[in-house]
């Protein structure tokens, strides 16, 4: 009995136990086909071996000339060797801390007192952008994979713009873009025909939520627009560049436009002063 028991509990482990390629992009193995996450059976009989830290292991984004780092966090590492692939070119890159290219960009940095392994690339440029392996040395080897992505900046858009159309009464609602910024931006300023917006003012009415991640957006928010409120909108991240809408409050409604809860958006832009006549002649 004791030996079935045995037996069993060796048949558990292997369905638990797996090695392969995990793919931070698109959740596939190597052979295309999705992995799936297993739950080891602790029953004090197994050795887990290498393996990634996938919270500490994604995908970058970074800004063409400034250097760019992966990172690949390995648990239980051993005495086996961490290299990293670039896939493009399947190029070896480094293995350990030795470089085995000629790009000198490319170097492997790694702290004994810490579980990381490094890749960093300095200047880099677009071309530098793609899938980069980190791979561990075991029979067979495993590998992660991460995508980087080097833009040439930030990239801002105002969504809706470049004008918008409010009714009057109804609520001011924009949204600013921030992606491929390598880190979220520190502060988003708003300002209103070139002056800073101030949420406390009497007016009241004017918040603004900014939510920051891979991707930053900042809704700013303007309660019962009146037509002081017309005027040129700017989002202004702190490490990327600026965008502006315009934005109009009017009285009344245009019917070639199309109107999401009392906001106007024109499928072509008109001008303001042909706006307001098409207004004018509605009324009579």
């Amino acid at each position: 009995m004791t030996v079935a028991f045995l037996f069993g509990a060796l048949g558990a482990l292997a369905l638990v136990t797996r090695t392969g390629c995990t793919d931070n992009a698109n959740g596939l193995g190597s052979d295309g086909v999705p992995e799936l996450d297993y739950t080891d059976v602790d029953l004090g009989l197994t050795q887990r071996g290498p393996h990634f830290d996938i919270a500490y292991s994604k995908n970058v984004t970074a800004l063409v000339g400034k250097t760019a780092q992966l990172n690949c966090r390995v648990h239980d590492l051993g005495n086996r060797t961490v290299s990293w692939i670039r896939h493009r070119d399947i190029h070896l890159l480094t293995s350990g801390r030795m470089t085995y290219t000629s790009d000198q960009r490319f170097i492997s940095v790694h702290n004994p007192h810490t579980e990381d392994w490094i890749l960093k690339i300095r200047f880099p440029q677009r071309r530098d952008s793609g899938i980069y392996e980190c791979q561990v040395g075991t029979t067979p080897p495993i590998g992660h994979r991460m995508f980087l992505s080097v833009v040439a900046e930030p990239l801002t858009t105002i969504l809706g713009g470049p004008e918008l159309f409010i009714n009057t009464g109804s609520t001011i609602n924009l949204t600013c873009v921030v992606q491929h910024s390598p880190e979220p931006p520190p502060t988003i300023r708003w300002t209103h025909s070139d002056e800073e917006i101030n949420y406390d003012s009497p007016r009241g009415g004017v918040s603004v939520i900014t939510e920051k991640g891979e991707t930053t957006t900042s809704h700013l928010l303007v309660q019962r627009a009146k037509a002081p409120d017309s005027g040129r909108y700017t989002c202004a991240p702190a490490n990327a560049n600026p965008r502006s809408v315009l934005v109009h409050v009017l009285s009344g409604e245009h019917p070639a436009a199309m109107q999401h809860g009392g906001q106007l958006r024109l499928q072509y832009p008109l001008s303001a002063a042909l706006l307001s006549v098409i207004v004018t002649l509605m009324g009579c």
